[in-house]
């Protein structure tokens, strides 16, 4: 991944993405909550965006945001900008429909999880 990616802010973001459904080429990723990978997506599939990680942030925070009724995990939990996992997240797109998603790895001391979430551009908050 290109170090030189864009900080996206959420009008950043919300501009450089298309509709949350999406168009033959991407109709295989699902993955409207979050979803693992065998391993990180890319070209031909899919294209950098940019990234929500600040590199002026040393440690960017842990915490994270969750609307009512949703977890981690859930389909309509915000996409929190601010907050974890976002905040750690590469942005990338269909470059066909402009279909947005955030790459995260989990990296724990026995594994790595590479996780794809799709973007519903209604979801996305600071």
């Amino acid at each position: 991944m290109d170090d030189a990616l864009q900080l996206l802010t959420a009008d950043t973001l919300r501009a450089a993405l298309g509709p949350a459904d999406g168009c033959g080429h991407c109709a295989t990723l699902q993955c409207a909550g979050w979803e693992s990978v065998a391993a990180p997506l890319g070209p031909p599939l899919l294209q950098a965006v940019g990234t929500l990680r600040d590199p002026a942030i040393d440690e960017p925070t842990f915490h994270e945001r969750h609307a009512p009724g949703t977890s981690f995990w859930h389909a309509r939990a915000p996409v929190a900008l601010a907050h974890f996992p976002y905040n750690r997240c590469t942005v990338w797109r269909c470059p066909q429909c402009w279909r947005g998603f955030v790459q995260y790895t989990e990296a724990g001391g026995y594994y790595v999880d590479h996780r794809v979430r799709a973007i519903d551009p209604l979801l996305i908050e600071a």
